[in-house]
């Protein structure tokens, strides 16, 4: 059976406001590098904003980008409890996955996943006038690189349905499994049975024309650059 690593870990152990977030289970696979914390976000692009609202967790998948110090995610003025929990200044939580891998014991009790989990923990903060058109602008660049230059500009109906929030990466616990099956010559096991590590990789398909999209308008620069190699090795979330 795999292990819960992935799914109910990291469990924040707080001595009190402030005090940093500490791994319990496999406590040696928490890692502290900003600039590791950094790479995960920067690679992924779908993460998962948890809030409690009137006592019920919720807990939705979102688009985001990393902009410096902060996480940046958009959602519409019509409603959500993103909105809510940023005017309740509640705490919410936004996790961030990548599967790796998957790690084929001999058992499996000792099977797993190498995988790089973060969550980053705090309030979240509306992104006004100016500042928002740069946010929503960072935001679209990172999902979808040199599109907003493509296509028309938003109307101002458009621009105001949509609002930009932010969350600061100043409470964030990562943990990460990356190694290869746990085995010794003495375990016990049957060593003919074959052990080791299948790696995960996902790239980019061909693009596929919208049905209005007349056949022979060109594929758009932005499009070829996600597509083409190396880019289209990245991982994808």
């Amino acid at each position: 059976m795999m292990t819960s690593d992935l799914l109910t870990d990291p469990v924040p152990d707080v001595a009190g406001p402030g005090a940093a977030r500490r791994i319990r289970r496999l406590s040696e696979r928490q890692v502290v590098d900003r600039a590791a914390v950094d790479a995960l976000l920067d690679e992924e692009l779908v993460g998962h904003l948890a809030a409690v609202v009137d006592g019920v967790p919720i807990v939705v998948p979102m688009g985001f980008a990393r902009v410096g110090d902060h996480v940046l995610v958009h959602g519409s003025t019509g409603g959500g409890f993103a909105l809510r929990a940023a005017a309740e200044r509640a705490t919410v939580a936004f996790a961030v996955t990548a599967l790796d891998g998957l790690v084929y014991a001999r058992s499996l009790f000792d099977s797993s996943m190498n995988y790089r989990s973060a969550v980053v923990y705090g309030v979240l903060e509306p992104v006004g006038g100016a500042e928002a058109d740069a946010a929503l602008l960072a935001l679209s660049e990172r999902l979808m690189p040199g599109r907003p230059a493509e296509v028309r500009a938003m109307v101002r109906k458009e621009v105001a349905a949509t609002r930009v929030l932010r969350l600061k990466l100043d409470d964030v616990v990562m943990k990460v499994r990356a190694a290869g099956v746990s085995e010794a010559p003495d375990d016990g096991e049957d060593h003919s049975v074959w052990a080791g590590v299948v790696p995960l990789s996902r790239t980019w398909g061909a693009p596929e024309r919208s049905a209005l999209t007349p056949v022979q308008t060109p594929t758009p620069e932005s499009v070829v650059a996600l597509t083409t190699p190396p880019v289209a090795d990245r991982r994808l979330p």
